[in-house]
């Protein structure tokens, strides 16, 4: 006898983001295996400091006390603004990530609320964070989890809240048009996002006080920074 066949409906927006994320890679194995190696060369693996424009954010006046960081990885920006007196939490799908973030937390003698969950499955209070920040998570989100991305980060921050975004420009990943990711079943290696194109997104909701290109900094050195990236910081109209 054959096996059991589940035929699958669509009946909500929820069945409808599941069957498109099926139509990707599934993203905690990929990231699990991402991190197997802490000795690849990843620019990111070897720097324990934080990115530079985070440090340009609270040297211009930023001072937030409760903060979430997306895509965290290894805790570099976590555990710097868990040194600056932020109440932090920090979430990652991978074991891995947040295995390699709590090592050096505890190195640090820093104390971070870590999360090995999705963002899409992570419960929070609602408007209860200052600060938001990303960096890599946003552009190896699938188009269609950008909707949902969003209409989260509105909910977590409290009014007046800010959005710190670090994202690959037109030279850290080819400009994929949304379309395109459905055609080829793939992101490649992340979505690499025009001025244009990324201000689109976010005007709506946010009002961009910040943007640039990261600054590169040449390693070794106590801060990160690649300039095949964007980094903005956004402030929640609502």
């Amino acid at each position: 006898m054959g096996g059991i066949y589940v035929v699958k409906s669509i009946r909500n927006y929820e069945d409808l983001l599941e069957m498109l994320d099926d139509s990707l890679r599934e993203p905690k194995q990929f990231w699990e295996n991402f991190y197997e190696d802490r000795t690849k060369d990843i620019p990111f693996f070897k720097v324990k400091g934080p990115d530079e424009n985070l440090v340009e954010y609270f040297s211009n006046s930023l001072s937030p006390n409760k903060v979430l960081e997306l895509g965290s990885g290894p805790g570099r920006n976590a555990i710097y603004m868990a040194k600056q007196g932020c109440s932090v939490e920090a979430l990652d799908i991978s074991e891995k990530a947040i295995d390699w973030a709590k090592e050096r937390a505890d190195e640090e003698g820093v104390n971070i609320k870590f999360h090995c969950v999705s963002l899409f499955d992570f419960k929070f209070e609602p408007h209860s964070y200052d600060l938001i920040y990303d960096c890599g998570m946003f552009h190896h989100l699938a188009p269609h989890r950008r909707i949902t991305y969003l209409e989260i980060i509105k909910s977590a921050l409290k009014k007046g809240g800010y959005l710190g975004l670090v994202c690959f420009n037109t030279n850290g990943a080819l400009d994929t048009p949304d379309w395109d990711v459905y055609k080829q079943n793939s992101l490649k290696g992340g979505i690499g996002y025009s001025e244009l194109r990324l201000k689109e997104i976010f005007k709506n909701d946010f009002t961009i006080e910040e943007f640039r290109s990261m600054k590169k900094v040449e390693q070794p050195n106590e801060l990160f920074g690649e300039n095949f990236l964007w980094a903005s910081l956004m402030k929640v109209k609502k």
